[in-house]
């Protein structure tokens, strides 16, 4: 019988929930080229000190470690700082659902790590849909989850876009966000705190967000007009991410190649 019991204990706890349909556990040792790409340097404050060094990038002990550190490489590269980045873009996107991810990261003036989804669409930003599981501004005591579409850049503030909230500084938190047909719906270590509505009736171009697939953006940046000018750092800053998990909701989901 005691075996019996035991048997049955395992099973239960290792039983893979039906409703989750994909996940990146980071637990191999490297970055997976099927689903990464290295964040290519941009012109936006968010991309513009993204760099491929080797350094800033690494997956060990099962989670992904994400730098930022001064720049080493000038007068080659004028940016003060580079910064690591990875996407998903062209290789893995998510179709409505619900995705999970934990993480933790350090603070300091100028640091702004950042998990985020954008719409996979060929048209430009932001016609596609942004949504910010994530954003952190140097060392606030909260975080913001936000959503951007070509409504919200047009300047309409109804409904709300944004919502901040507190978390385990320091500590590694669970960031979700559920994309339905009606709302976009955030969650912090299992507490919904934001929802943003599809309005009824219609707005153009205000709810594209279960129209299309979206990739995912994992981000370690620093300085830019939001969050400020950087102060030195003595070591590296780091964005760490334990693992990745999608979900199927009652309204769907669905992992696609891009």
């Amino acid at each position: 019988m005691l075996w019996l019991i035991v048997l049955l204990a395992l099973s239960s706890c290792t039983k893979k929930d039906p409703n989750l349909l994909w996940s990146e556990e980071f637990d191999t040792g490297t970055l997976n080229s099927d689903i990464w790409s290295k964040t290519p340097i941009g012109a936006s404050d968010w991309n513009n000190t993204m760099s491929p060094q080797e350094d800033l990038y690494e997956v060990s002990g099962g989670t992904l470690k994400l730098r930022v550190r001064p720049n080493t490489s000038k007068p080659t590269d004028s940016a003060s700082f580079v910064t690591g980045g990875v996407w998903t873009k062209g290789k893995v996107g998510f179709h409505k659902g619900r995705l999970e991810v934990r993480a933790r990261y350090d603070e300091h003036q100028g640091f702004w790590p950042a998990i985020w989804l954008l719409g996979a669409v060929s048209d430009s930003w932001p016609m596609g849909g942004e949504i910010d599981l994530l954003e952190h501004l140097n060392s606030d005591s909260v975080f913001y989850s936000t959503v951007h579409t070509q409504y919200t850049l047009d300047g309409n503030e109804e409904p709300k876009k944004f919502a901040t909230h507190a978390f385990k500084k320091g500590d590694f938190n669970l960031y979700s966000v559920t994309v339905g047909t009606r709302s976009v719906t955030f969650a912090v270590n299992g507490e919904e705190f934001f929802s943003y509505p599809r309005l009824e009736p219609e707005e153009e171009n205000q709810f594209p967000f279960p129209n299309h697939p979206f990739y995912l953006i994992l981000s370690a940046q620093m300085g830019g007009s939001w969050v400020g000018k950087p102060a030195p750092i003595a070591e590296p800053l780091l964005l760490e991410v334990d693992y990745i998990r999608y979900y199927r909701t009652d309204e769907g989901g669905e992992v696609v190649t891009l």
